[in-house]
């Protein structure tokens, strides 16, 4: 079910100005991995750029599989929720590349969306406005919609921010779950002891790759010293680094 993901000599930026430099690696099919590093580190842009949500300066972004998914969830700051919508409604978007724009969910849909929403934990919140939900409650009806997009690869941009400590529990048992499943996850974490605890691998970048591999050789005292040195010597108006 899971998907290999190979970066080659990575590069992305914003108006020239360098926020992931010449990264190399694979996220092998079927792993678990947390992206960790400092604040303007690049890791949200490393996943929107996987994603597709954003241009590739250079290098080359390549899924293993024909036609493998790719599922994002960005962080719960770059959502709207002040747009009329159900519960229900949202986890039905995760089947939107199935039906379009002007097609019609069957039943079989709409059954699966409840199903979505009661692994989660939010069995009667079918009718709820969006807009109503707490920040924990929204998190769920998200990763009820990842669970409707089947996707061999899914981002998740700090999934569990601001969250209680329960309904993080509940919705890394749905992330094990997809790792169960071999799907590919790859996850931006601060919580360097979620990280441990969940993540066998994990990629520190630092806008450049630090270190890649597995998470105890990755997450060590020497390798976020150097996150530090480096984030304290980061220039906002620093060129792309031209590679011959």
């Amino acid at each position: 079910m899971g998907a290999s993901l190979c970066l080659t000599d990575v590069t992305v930026s914003y108006g020239r100005h360098p926020a992931v430099h010449h990264v190399s690696g694979t996220f092998d099919s079927g792993t678990l991995t947390a992206v960790v590093g400092p604040n303007g580190a690049g890791k949200s842009t490393l996943l929107k750029a996987i994603s597709g949500l954003h241009p590739v300066d250079s290098g080359r972004i390549h899924v293993g599989e024909h036609g493998a998914g790719v599922a994002f969830l960005p962080q719960q700051s770059a959502l709207d929720r002040s747009f009329p919508i159900s519960v229900l409604e949202v986890v039905l978007l995760g089947h939107w590349t199935r039906v379009g724009p002007f097609g019609r969910y069957s039943r079989r849909m709409v059954e699966d969306a409840n199903h979505a929403l009661s692994i989660v934990g939010l069995d009667e919140f079918q009718e709820r406005p969006v807009g109503t939900l707490s920040t924990g409650q929204l998190q769920r009806v998200l990763f009820a919609r990842l669970l409707l997009q089947d996707a061999s690869i899914i981002l998740l941009d700090e999934p569990f921010a601001a969250l209680d400590r329960r309904t993080t529990e509940d919705l890394i048992a749905v992330l094990e779950r997809w790792h169960g499943e071999s799907r590919t996850v790859i996850a931006v974490l601060h919580d360097h002891d979620q990280v441990r605890a969940y993540f066998p691998n994990a990629l520190y970048l630092a806008r450049e790759c630090l270190a890649w591999g597995p998470t105890h050789d990755v997450l060590t005292a020497e390798n976020e010293q150097r996150a530090r040195t480096m984030a304290e010597a980061w220039r906002q108006d620093a060129e792309i680094c031209e590679r011959p």
